[in-house]
């Protein structure tokens, strides 16, 4: 199946990146932001967005301004507070939710793009807005290293179901340590659920001894990311 790949820089002074599935409708629309070192058109990027298509899922891609200016001159640069990243991420929504002909509406995006879309989705605000969820790849539960670091604080507050895909050996967040911490402190939270992907690590590439490869995790992370899209929708 094609999968046609369009900019649509006229609409957003970054440039968007669009996939979108050539076989049947689309089941829904998600808005997929980068991580804090890769753009949005990385290997990764570009192969999630691929296989979300594949599924009949519509997807945007989008850069925040620090990264776009990276582009611009060069300059490698941290990304800013995230209230920044925040605004950024709102004004993406608001665009596509203009133009959106109602299609189920999702935002998310690969480690610190899914961090801020989890926190948009913890905005009591956003019940009324029209996105329905929000899809994870790679969460930074914590810097590598670093366990006692949480960015968990406001799973208890979300507003609306979110789904991460997480590879076992993720280094910002592994299998018994996620677990652990999610039971004790999210006592079950029907809003949040975890998809892992046995011996992945933060860009989804497994060991050898497993004997799958990196893009059949990702191929797994996005149909299980469309099953719970449809799944929310019927």
């Amino acid at each position: 199946m094609e999968v046609r790949t369009e900019n649509m820089g006229s609409a957003e002074k970054a440039g968007w990146l669009v996939n979108h599935s050539s076989e049947g409708e689309a089941i829904a629309m998600i808005i997929f932001a980068h991580g804090a070192g890769a753009p949005m058109d990385s290997g990764f990027m570009v192969a999630m967005a691929e296989q979300l298509a594949l599924n009949r899922v519509h997807v945007i891609r989008f850069e925040f301004g620090y990264m776009h200016q990276r582009r611009l001159d060069g300059k490698r640069r941290p990304p800013p507070k995230a209230e920044k990243l925040l605004g950024e991420f709102r004004e993406v929504v608001e665009a596509v939710s203009a133009m959106n002909s109602g299609m189920p509406l999702f935002i998310g995006g690969k480690s610190m793009g899914g961090r801020i879309a989890s926190l948009l989705a913890a905005d009591a605000n956003w019940v009324e807005s029209g996105v329905a969820g929000c899809f994870c790849a790679g969460y930074p539960f914590h810097p590598p290293g670093k366990p006692g670091r949480w960015r968990t604080d406001h799973f208890n507050e979300l507003a609306m179901p979110v789904r991460i895909a997480q590879g076992t050996r993720d280094p910002f967040g592994r299998y018994e340590e996620v677990e652990h911490h999610l039971a004790e402190r999210l006592l079950g939270s029907p809003s949040l659920t975890v998809s892992w992907l046995e011996s992945g690590e933060h860009d989804f590439r497994p060991t050898k001894a497993s004997g799958r490869d990196q893009d059949d995790l990702i191929a797994s992370a996005a149909q299980d990311a469309a099953t719970w899209m449809r799944t929310l929708n019927d």
